[in-house]
């Protein structure tokens, strides 16, 4: 399917995300060890946040292993909040605006899994978008739907409660057409402020997702590592699979849970769909 990456923390080139880690998300491209499939080649994307009001976003079809506009970009843009995601297509067209992460105003989303039964259910859940959001959809994935159905319930007040009524409305739809496990998901989503990542499966059997360990608690465990000396104690990594094989460094997410990157203390919930309607 696809694999992604949410960074918040200190500024840091993109190079040092995408490109330099041992099993960075460019050699994930090519060599997925825990993905549905071992290349992710169907396009790329890239969002992040400087400067002005809304967030950069680069996308492109051409396989992230093989761009050189990537490998410029990356060398050159800074940034403390960045997206990114190398797609594995699930039988939507290979196109520009079918790449993650998508963006609404301040907001990014982007998605590994997909909604089964699609082309069955698409009618259904595309008319329970709100109709002042519908005409900004502009590719023809399950993933870029599920983020308008999200906002249609409230993701830019409350986004665990948005991607769990999102969540809820396609299970039911998804079974109403006889669908057995509707959705299987880990999101990333973000306002610039906060990252919420979110790990489910109708089955019970998620894809892999991890966040990375404390930087302070690194510090001290790897005190000669340069890149932990590097940034600040609020800097986090959310990853669909390891960048290195470093013991200590990386925790799996549990199973139907979603976690909260913030100033502060990170949240780690449980995450559960819900089937009320707000309003």
């Amino acid at each position: 399917m696809c694999r992604w990456l949410a960074y918040s923390g200190s500024p840091v080139l993109l190079e040092d995300l995408l490109l330099r880690p041992e099993h960075s998300l460019i050699d994930q491209s090519l060599h997925s060890r825990m993905g549905a499939t071992t290349t992710n080649g169907d396009g790329f994307g890239v969002g992040w946040y400087g400067v002005g009001g809304t967030p950069g976003v680069f996308h492109s079809v051409e396989p992230a292993w093989n761009n050189r506009n990537l490998k410029e970009i990356a060398a050159h843009v800074e940034s403390g909040l960045v997206f990114s995601h190398i797609r594995a297509s699930t039988g939507t067209a290979i196109q520009e605006t079918n790449c993650h992460p998508f963006r609404h105003g301040r907001w990014l989303w982007m998605h590994n899994g997909l909604i089964r039964e699609f082309r069955a259910v698409k009618r259904d859940l595309a008319f329970a978008v709100d109709p002042t959001l519908y005409p900004e959809i502009e590719g023809s994935t399950d993933s870029e739907l599920f983020f308008y159905l999200a906002l249609t319930f409230g993701l830019q007040d409350d986004p665990p409660s948005a991607v769990a009524r999102a969540v809820g409305l396609v299970e039911e739809t998804g079974r109403s057409h006889g669908v057995e496990h509707p959705i299987q998901m880990t999101v990333a989503t973000t306002n610039g402020e906060r990252v919420w990542a979110f790990r489910y499966s109708s089955e019970g059997s998620s894809r892999s997702l991890f966040y990375s360990t404390r930087v302070d608690a690194l510090r001290k465990e790897y005190p000669d590592n340069p890149v932990f000396q590097q940034l600040s104690d609020e800097s986090r990594i959310i990853v669909s699979e390891p960048l290195s094989d470093l013991a200590g460094v990386w925790n799996e997410v549990p199973e139907s849970h979603y976690g909260v990157l913030q100033e502060g203390q990170d949240e780690l919930r449980p995450f559960a769909p819900r089937t009320d309607r707000p309003g």
